[in-house]
């Protein structure tokens, strides 16, 4: 009985560890952080809207440090587990004096609920064109699941985390490797701390 259940136990372990290595092969990897987007580069000028359909600049995040997460939208599980994950420490982060903000291509009403869910003030920016995207080197094309394309179009975003101090100058960023590759929301407090 032991045995069967050990031998069990590792047949399960191994074919877990082929399911995954399957999968990661046949989903798409993102590409290295741009160069524009590396650390200690000067955030590079994008626009988007607010929740209001203003317009907003990342100049304007000068003056206190920022926590700009890039998101694919609430369609994506492994974003709204972001979501999640980061009200956890949303204190903390607007604590120190900054402010977090998701950059989402679509649609605001939807991405705010998950805020509104969480009872957190997260900012968010749109980025329906996901022009801003694409200016940074962040576009995902055709990464919209085909079941979700004709309401939120084809392409979006690869997930990104990005911290910037109050001049604007990038101290931490990370690019999703696979979409479901998120930064920890402790890493991002801590990589806060340290500006």
């Amino acid at each position: 009985m032991k045995f069967t259940l050990v031998w069990i136990a590792t047949v399960t372990a191994i074919l877990l560890v082929v399911a995954i290595i399957i999968m990661r092969k046949k989903m798409p990897v993102g590409p290295r952080i741009p160069e524009a987007l590396e650390q200690g580069k000067l955030l590079p000028e994008f626009s988007a809207k607010d929740e209001a359909g203003n317009t907003v600049r990342s100049s304007d995040l000068r003056g206190k440090p920022a926590v700009l997460m890039f998101v694919r939208g609430n369609w994506c599980p492994f974003c709204t587990r972001q979501v999640a994950g980061l009200t956890t420490r949303y204190k903390e982060i607007i604590g120190l004096g900054a402010s977090l903000i998701f950059v989402t291509p679509k649609p605001l009403e939807t991405t705010r609920r998950v805020a509104d869910f969480f009872k957190v003030e997260f900012e968010f920016w749109l980025d329906a064109s996901v022009e801003a995207a694409e200016s940074l080197g962040l576009i995902f094309p055709g990464g919209v699941p085909a079941d979700h394309a004709e309401e939120y179009g084809e392409d979006t975003v690869w997930p990104t985390a990005i911290i910037v101090d109050k001049d604007g100058i990038i101290r931490y960023s990370k690019l999703a490797r696979f979409i479901f590759d998120r930064p920890n929301p402790d890493v991002l407090l801590k990589e806060l701390q340290k500006i």
